[in-house]
C-alpha cells in the first residue's frame, strides 16, 4: 500500500511538470496508470478511514449500551467487508503484465457455421464485459464465416488490468445447444479457442529479421461486407520460423495497420519466449491444446439443462444466458483465487 501511494505521489508530480502533454500517447499511457493506482489507493484509503469511525463508533455505543446503534454498525461492517472482498480481487492482478491494455481474439473450431456463430457469440460476451467495465475496445480485424459468424477475430481492450484480468479465458470453450441452423433441432456441441496477448507501450526488443517475414496485404472490409476499402490497406504478417500469424485491419492506412500488427507480432514472440522458460505459461497453454472435445477450459451448457462451468476451477452458475450477457466477473474472480493457490 505504501509502494502504491508513493508511485501515485510520483506520477501526480511528474504530470505537474511543464510539456508533459507534449507527447501525447506516452501521457495517456502514464494517466491510465495513474487511474489504475487511484482505482487502487483511494478505496483503501477510505475502507481504513470507515473501519475506524467505526471502532470509535462502536466503543462509544457499547459504553452506552445502544443496542440500535451497535445492530447499525454490524450493517455497515457487512459492507465494508464485500468491499474490501472486491478490492481483494484488484491486488490479485499482480503479474508482470496483468495491469497491461490487451489484445484478444477468438477464432471458430471444427464445426463449420456452428463454430462461427459460438465464435460471434463470444465476442459479444467480451464486449459486454468491457462495456459493464467501462473498458475500451476497439476492433483490429475481423473474417467472417462463410455463412454466418466469423471464423476469427481480434479485438484491443483497454484499461485498468484488462490484461489480468482476461488471462482467465484464454483457452478452449466449448458450447452445447440446440443448433438454431439444424432443421431437425438437434442437439450441437461448437468449439472456440480465446487467445490473449499483451499490449506493450514500446515495441518489446525482439529482433525480427526480414527474410523471417511474409506480408500480404488485401482489401478490408467492415460487418456485412460495407465499407469495404478501395485499396489494399488490411496487412496479415506471418514469421515464419514460428508460424505465428497476426493481421490488423482497423485502420485505412496500410503503414499504421503495418505498425500495428508488427506491434502484436513482437507481443506474441516475447510471449513465446516467455513461455518457454516460464512454467506457469507453459501451463497456461498447455491447458489449451487443440480447439476441440476434452481440451476445453469452460463449458457453456443451453440443452438438455443450463449451466456453465470452469473445468479448472470448478466454478459454475445455471444462469447461462446472464454470462453470454458479459457477466463473467465470478468467474474471472474464481481463476485467479485458482492461478495463486497454483504459485
Amino acid at each position: 500500500m505504501a509502494g502504491k501511494k508513493a508511485e501515485l505521489g510520483r506520477i501526480e508530480q511528474e504530470m505537474g511538470r511543464p510539456g508533459f502533454w507534449n507527447d501525447q500517447e506516452a501521457a495517456r499511457r502514464i494517466v491510465r496508470t495513474l487511474k489504475g493506482l487511484k482505482e487502487v489507493v483511494e478505496p483503501l484509503t477510505e475502507l481504513s478511514r470507515t473501519l475506524g469511525d467505526l471502532g470509535e463508533l462502536a466503543e462509544i455505543a457499547a459504553s452506552e449500551e445502544d443496542g440500535s446503534t451497535l445492530d447499525q454498525i454490524r450493517v455497515e461492517l457487512e459492507a465494508a467487508a464485500k468491499k474490501l472482498a472486491s478490492m481483494e480481487l484488484g491486488a490479485m492482478l499482480s503479474g508482470p503484465n496483468d495491469h497491461r491494455d490487451a489484445f484478444l481474439s477468438v477464432h471458430a473450431g471444427a464445426g463449420g457455421t456452428e463454430s462461427c456463430d459460438w465464435a460471434q457469440m463470444l465476442l459479444r460476451l467480451y464486449l459486454r464485459w468491457a462495456e459493464r467495465r467501462n473498458l475500451e475496445t476497439e476492433l483490429i480485424s475481423q473474417v467472417d464465416g462463410e455463412e454466418a459468424g466469423i471464423r476469427s477475430v481480434t479485438i484491443r481492450v483497454a484499461g485498468s488490468g484488462a490484461y489480468g484480468r482476461l488471462r482467465s479465458e484464454m483457452g478452449v470453450h466449448r458450447l452445447v445447444r440446440i443448433s438454431p441452423f439444424d432443421a431437425a433441432k438437434r442437439r450441437h456441441t461448437s468449439f472456440a479457442s480465446v487467445d490473449l496477448i499483451p499490449e506493450f507501450e514500446t515495441e518489446p526488443q525482439i529482433e525480427i529479421q526480414e527474410k523471417d517475414l511474409r506480408i500480404d496485404t488485401y482489401r478490408a472490409g467492415g460487418p456485412g461486407g460495407q465499407h469495404v476499402n478501395k485499396t489494399s490497406s488490411a496487412v496479415r504478417m506471418t514469421h515464419l520460423p514460428t508460424g505465428i500469424v497476426v493481421q490488423c485491419q482497423n485502420d485505412r492506412s496500410q503503414h499504421r495497420n503495418r505498425a500495428m500488427a508488427m506491434k502484436m507480432l513482437k507481443a506474441r514472440l516475447l510471449q513465446l519466449k516467455e513461455r518457454e522458460r516460464n512454467e506457469e505459461l507453459a501451463a497456461t497453454y498447455g491447458e489449451k491444446g487443440e480447439i476441440s472435445w476434452g481440451n476445453q477450459i469452460r463449458s457453456y451448457v443451453l440443452q438438455p439443462y443450463t449451466m456453465v462451468k470452469d473445468h479448472r476451477t470448478a466454478h459454475e452458475t445455471g444462469d447461462v444466458q446472464k454470462v453470454l450477457d458479459g457477466d463473467i466477473d465470478d468467474f474471472i474472480e474464481a481463476y485467479l483465487r485458482y492461478r495463486i493457490g497454483k504459485n
